[in-house]
């Protein structure tokens, strides 16, 4: 019977945990981009709405994966920040989010944090490494690839900008550090399919994108704080 009420009351607690913000978070300066009920605070990207290819429902910001859906961007930038969210997806999924968007492009380019199924998804096998889950897609690829969950199951993501530093981290692990002005960076840029893209690999203020790749994806506890600048 203890157990089994302990197993009650951790439940509860996990779900009860759920896009809230704990007492610390809020001292640390923490803020919901999706609270949890409503898809308000992003936009397709360059519309003022958000389109029926995505759907906030148990708690999840959840993409259909329907054509027409598209890439949503937060309402707000960011310069210096910590971002976290969570994460699922459907078997041989493939999504991504990203930062450094700015409307001012013609398309919704930006650095992506990739996120895909590395085992069924035929793309996680291109580029040497440079699209598997906590890559810089196309880019630059993670230091770590066992550390993503079984498809169904719950990934946590983490990216730090700090100045021209960047980090990747995957399930408490950080998988990918660079800077943004290393020649490290440039040369790899040149090598990837961004190479003929104009200041593709600069550090920006722009907007945080959650990716339609047209394959079911979920997103909860996304949160952010504002960094200050090195």
């Amino acid at each position: 019977m203890w157990l089994i009420l302990c197993l009650v009351s951790t439940l509860a607690y996990s779900a009860e945990s759920i896009n809230q913000l704990t007492e610390e978070d809020k001292a640390g300066g923490w803020r919901f981009l999706f609270d949890g009920k409503t898809t308000q605070g992003w936009h397709n990207f360059k519309t003022n709405a958000v389109s029926q290819g995505w759907a906030a429902e148990d708690g999840w910001l959840h993409c259909l994966g329907k054509q027409g859906g598209g890439d949503i961007i937060s309402n707000s930038e960011f310069d210096n920040f910590d971002l976290q969210w969570e994460w699922k997806q459907v078997s041989g999924g493939n999504s991504g989010l990203k930062y450094f968007v700015t409307e001012t492009r013609e398309s919704p380019l930006g650095h992506e944090y990739q996120m895909i199924d590395d085992e069924r998804n035929g793309d996680a096998k291109l580029a040497e490494g440079k699209r598997v889950t906590g890559s810089f897609y196309d880019v630059l690829k993670p230091e770590r690839i066992d550390l993503t969950k079984p498809v169904g199951e719950v990934n946590r993501s983490r990216i730090i900008v700090q100045g021209n530093h960047v980090e990747h981290w995957l399930n408490g692990a950080k998988v990918l550090d660079y800077s943004c002005d290393s020649e490290t960076l440039k040369t790899a840029l040149q090598q990837s399919k961004f190479k003929n893209t104009r200041g593709f690999g600069q550090k920006i203020k722009g907007h945080i994108l959650l990716q339609d790749h047209h394959s079911e994806v979920w997103f909860r506890n996304i949160k952010i704080r504002e960094l200050p600048a090195r």
